[in-house]
């Protein structure tokens, strides 16, 4: 069962995207900022990451670089905001996401996204 670490400092937001990839099968875990999210990835490294960018201690950016520079086996990383400008887009990819994704993301569009990434048939 594939491994999904959502990232919000959110708890609604948190509650939402769980919600949505638990009904689809998937194992979730949770954390509230980028320090957080970098211990759990370094313990235990995950199949996806679905990464929020405003959030205390580190942001999403911060976290996303930080991560790609690890000795750890990377995975493919979503980043979802409420900024939709082409400039934060822009710093999500060069942060390392693989695809961003503007707030509040319908759950087809979320788990298409999902799927497509990690490399599974759609539904």
């Amino acid at each position: 069962m594939k491994r999904i670490l959502i990232v919000d400092d959110a708890a609604t937001v948190r509650m939402y995207h769980r919600n949505i990839l638990e009904s689809a099968g998937y194992t979730v875990e949770e954390a509230l900022n980028g320090i957080e999210a970098l211990e759990k990835a370094l313990q235990n490294p995950f199949d996806l990451y679905i990464v929020d960018v405003n959030m205390p201690k580190l942001d999403g950016y911060g976290y996303l670089s930080q991560l790609r520079r690890e000795e750890i086996p990377q995975s493919p990383a979503i980043m979802v905001s409420t900024e939709a400008a082409a400039h934060d887009q822009t710093a999500a990819y060069r942060a390392g996401a693989n695809c961003y994704l503007v707030k509040p993301v319908r759950p087809v569009q979320l788990l298409t996204h999902v799927r497509l990434l990690l490399g599974e048939e759609s539904k």
